[in-house]
């Protein structure tokens, strides 16, 4: 009885918080409605004023409208605060780490593993961390290249095997963050709502945010094999990661070995690796392409994420099927896809060309540049000649750069009405010209990019220049 009285009451007060939450709003979207009728009256008696009046009207209008959306917001911000728990996600984001902090250690140090076993949790974790960057994010969220269907259905597995939700649910998401990241209401793993939340608290509870109509997602949901993989995604889940992996632990040799590190210590790894780009990603960091979001380039995060690191690149060119853009960044499912692709495996890869990353990158040095330069003068203090010099050079690049991207604003406009009008045994001699043409531009914002290391060394900041 005691027990029973033990479970009985937390749930008891679960109910009650929520149906007081309900009753909150209810009552807050009541004040909102008599609000709004009060406010309509208001504006139709001012139409009979006079012209100082309605002037008056127009300034009180524009004040009880900020009020209006204030209230708004503080409706979704109630809605958010009283989110339900989601339990399914809850139960096991929470229960995996604690079992394999439990059973793995425990395992490991009364059974020998064997070499076998270790292959198989190694193979897997790449398999399962691989397919969710190739396949969930760079191939299904941003279409950033065409697959194979044996490539695309091997990723499909891999990233069931990961349990991050179906294909609908994770590509709706992601395309929900990209189109309003940083929100704090509509960006499903909003960074402005702190580390935990955009880590993994955002699945803990069915947040406004998290409700998918999958609107965005039309070229998914005609697809039949993602189909049954959403609509039977909790037996797929326990095919993948049960079945299969105690399968493969059967031919090893060690069923309940596999278990333990293949499959439940490789999940567990695998959630919050993914689940860094969320949180950390939006934390540390540079940020050489863009500073309009909070998502920044991290090398050390590149390791653990299969180069998905690199993300403020890639929230400013997100449909390149690339991350890590520079040759010698470590961008393992980048070297997959082109690797695919030579064996005709994966076809149409997208791609940004160089002189529009080099634009973004010199666009965000003249910032940097700037911020210099205020950062001393907001401190009142006398700008040294060396800073003078500085701010003098970096006037001087920022008008021969605003040139060179109007030449080259003017070049892509050339480009187009050249193909538009030129026969077509004529277009590789156009083409030919063309690039020629880019090429100087390319070149002029490479020289530009060099003259900025040249100035931001003059100052002690060496890191300023890509």
């Amino acid at each position: 009885m005691i027990a029973k009285k033990a479970i009985g009451l937390p749930l008891k007060s679960l109910r009650f918080a929520i149906k007081s939450g309900d009753t909150l709003i209810q009552t807050a979207g009541t004040q909102a409605l008599r609000f709004k009728t009060w406010f309509d009256d208001s504006k139709a008696n001012g139409v009979a004023k006079s012209e100082n009046a309605n002037s008056a009207s127009v300034i009180n209008s524009d004040n009880k409208s900020d009020v209006s959306m204030n209230e708004t917001i503080d409706i979704r911000e109630l809605e958010f605060k009283k989110a339900p728990i989601n339990w399914i996600p809850a139960t096991l984001l929470v229960a995996t780490p604690i079992a394999a902090a439990v059973i793995a250690p425990w395992y490991l140090a009364t059974h020998h593993v064997s070499a076998p076993v270790w292959g198989v949790f190694g193979t897997f974790m790449v398999w399962t961390g691989i397919s969710i960057t190739a396949g969930y994010h760079r191939l299904l969220s941003h279409r950033a290249y065409k697959a194979h269907p044996l490539v695309k259905n091997f990723l499909l597995l891999g990233s069931t095997l990961a349990v991050q939700g179906s294909a609908f649910d994770w590509v709706s998401g992601h395309r929900s963050h990209h189109r309003h990241v940083d929100h704090r209401l509509d960006d499903p793993y909003s960074a402005q709502r702190g580390f935990f939340f955009s880590h993994i608290g955002w699945m803990l509870r069915n947040y406004p945010s998290g409700k998918f109509d999958y609107k965005n997602i039309p070229d998914l949901t005609k697809d039949r094999v993602l189909q049954i993989q959403h609509k039977y995604y909790g037996l797929w889940v326990l095919a993948a990661n049960v079945g299969l992996v105690a399968a493969v632990g059967w031919l090893v040799g060690d069923v309940w070995g596999t278990l333990v590190l293949a499959g439940l210590v490789r999940l567990v790894l695998t959630h919050h690796f993914t689940f860094f780009i969320n949180s950390l990603c939006h934390i540390t960091g540079t940020r050489p392409y863009t500073d309009t979001n909070s998502a920044r380039d991290n090398f050390i995060l590149a390791i653990f994420t299969w180069g998905e690191g690199y993300h403020n690149y890639h929230h400013f060119f997100q449909y390149d099927y690339r991350n890590g853009v520079k040759w010698w960044q470590y961008d393992p499912t980048k070297w997959l896809i082109a690797g695919l692709s030579k064996v005709g495996l994966t076809s149409e890869l997208r791609t940004i060309d160089n002189t529009t990353i080099k634009h973004a990158e010199v666009q965000m040095q003249f910032k940097q540049a700037q911020q210099q330069i205020d950062t001393v003068k907001e401190a009142g203090l006398d700008i040294p000649h060396i800073m003078q010099n500085f701010q003098d050079r970096i006037k001087f690049e920022l008008d021969a750069f605003t040139q060179t991207v109007e030449e080259w604003q003017a070049l892509k406009a050339k480009t187009i009405e050249l193909k538009k009008t030129e026969f077509a045994d004529r277009l590789h001699e156009v083409d030919d010209n063309l690039k020629s043409e880019y090429a100087k531009i390319e070149q002029k914002i490479h020289e530009h990019n060099d003259n900025l290391k040249i100035a931001f060394r003059s100052i002690g900041y060496n890191n300023k220049a890509a």
